[in-house]
């Protein structure tokens, strides 16, 4: 039986819905909830974390709490490098999901400034993501979903998800990792990080605002 795209959407969405109230009953909130979950897990730790981003992040879960955690877990070290696979492994499923079920079809069903927005992905697909990845204000886990409904190639929404989330990614992770440790190399390489990331998205802001005004008749 072949289901409409509209169908899709909707199966999809159930599937969201759904994995998101689980995350929201059962998997704790905050940073120090979730290392308490994770801290007796001993070598197996970097593999359930890694698995937690992978569940957690198709079902809308706070990449910024996962990060921290992950940190607290493991330590700034490991940490950091974990993070990062996670966040690209979490963002990958994401967009498979959206791929898999609704296909490049479904686009056409979204609102006219998601349509537009997918247009500008696929013109410059790896640098596009990255830009909007790195933005402030950007719902991570929406964008994944939105990218796996556009014809961007999953190789090209990789880098372009793992350049433009790797600044705050790490710099969240290294922070949760030098919690207690506040002058630790670590902890002000985070600190750093977070501050090198607010200026590029300034930075990328202020451009695109430039762009826009100009194109204004």
């Amino acid at each position: 039986m072949t289901f409409t795209p509209r169908v899709r959407i909707v199966v999809l969405a159930c599937v969201v819905a759904a994995a998101c109230g689980a995350a929201l009953l059962w998997a704790p909130h905050t940073p120090d909830g979730l290392r308490h979950l994770f801290a007796s897990a001993g070598s197996a730790a970097p593999w359930m974390l890694l698995a937690a981003w992978v569940v957690l992040t198709p079902a809308l879960f706070s990449g910024t709490a996962l990060a921290a955690a992950t940190g607290l877990v493991l330590g700034p070290a490991l940490g950091v490098p974990v993070a990062l696979a996670g966040a690209t492994l979490g963002a990958g499923a994401a967009f498979a999901l959206a791929r898999s079920t609704s296909g490049t079809d479904a686009v056409r069903l979204l609102p006219e400034r998601v349509r537009r927005l997918e247009e500008r992905l696929e013109k410059r697909p790896l640098l596009g993501i990255a830009a909007i990845r790195a933005a402030p204000g950007v719902p991570a886990t929406l964008l994944n979903y939105a990218a796996g409904f556009s014809r961007v190639r999953a190789r090209h929404f990789l880098a372009g998800t793992t350049l433009g989330g790797a600044p705050r990614v790490a710099a969240y992770a290294a922070i949760g990792g030098g919690v207690g440790h506040v002058g630790s190399l670590p902890a002000m390489a985070a600190i750093m990080a977070a501050a090198g990331l607010a200026l590029a998205a300034a930075f990328l802001v202020a451009r695109r605002l430039t762009v826009l005004s100009r194109a204004r008749p």
